[in-house]
């Protein structure tokens, strides 16, 4: 059986436990070495073979996982949620062409250690209720309806992946497209992982702050970094719901 996994943002143990077992009792395990944290493999039992994707084609890697035994457990294990820039669609069908099973194990994705790294909220009352998750068009373009400045016209807030390396393009382009100059911004690198590291700043400024920064990173944009926003009326003593009657 062949199992798709989510690796989790980094940090070892943000794996989720389906993840970790399976890993415990694969035979095969192909991961995507530039991603993922190779300290997970010490979920895998002595004699596993491991192999990094890095270099690896689409071909080679279906070609392994079409050669494991029907009865073993293969692993695919991709970094945070692999339904978010995995490119896995391209897999999963090669697989159903030649007849075999496998299943996806969701992960945590780097989107959500993010906001944990800044204790944040994306979804405050009163300042934004839609995240919008995209990227900056480079050597893989992207719809013209999906631009960076067509986004950026929601005024939502955004988590931009594989962007960190054309920051100045980005935040130019968030700018033309609406985003006030300053707007806070923030960009984290390596989110969960023991070299992770926060900067933080405006649209105006963040490019400067962060120029060291070039992959690894998400690009957060949006009032839910500032100081502003209105309480939920979940806990308002005035607001009634199925589970509470509103004090008079």
């Amino acid at each position: 059986m062949i199992y798709f996994i989510g690796a989790g943002p980094g940090a070892e143990d943000l794996i989720t436990v389906r993840g970790a077992r399976l890993l415990a009792q694969a035979e095969l395990v192909i991961y995507a070495g530039s991603l993922v944290n190779p300290a997970l493999l010490s979920y895998c039992r002595e004699g596993t073979r491991c192999l990094n994707s890095a270099s690896m084609t689409l071909e080679q890697v279906i070609g392994e996982l079409a050669a494991c035994p029907q009865k073993a457990i293969a692993v695919r294990l991709h970094t945070g949620d692999p339904s978010i820039y995995g490119a896995i669609r391209e897999q999963m069908d090669a697989l159903d062409r030649l007849g075999l099973r496998y299943e996806v194990v969701p992960g945590v994705s780097s989107l959500f250690a993010a906001a944990a790294a800044l204790k944040a909220e994306y979804t405050l009352p009163g300042v934004s209720q839609s995240v919008i998750i995209s990227r900056m068009a480079g050597r893989t373009p992207v719809p013209q309806r999906e631009s960076i400045r067509t986004l950026a016209q929601h005024g939502s807030t955004m988590a931009l992946f594989l962007s960190a390396g054309m920051l100045s393009e980005l935040c130019a382009e968030l700018m033309a497209g609406g985003y006030a100059p300053n707007t806070p911004a923030a960009v984290v690198f390596k989110a969960s992982w023991p070299e992770q590291e926060i900067v933080r700043g405006t649209l105006a400024t963040i490019a400067g702050r962060a120029s060291h920064i070039r992959k690894t990173a998400l690009v957060l944009i949006g009032g839910f970094l500032g100081d502003a926003y209105e309480h939920s009326r979940l806990y308002d003593p005035s607001f009634s719901h199925s589970c509470r009657e509103a004090e008079t």
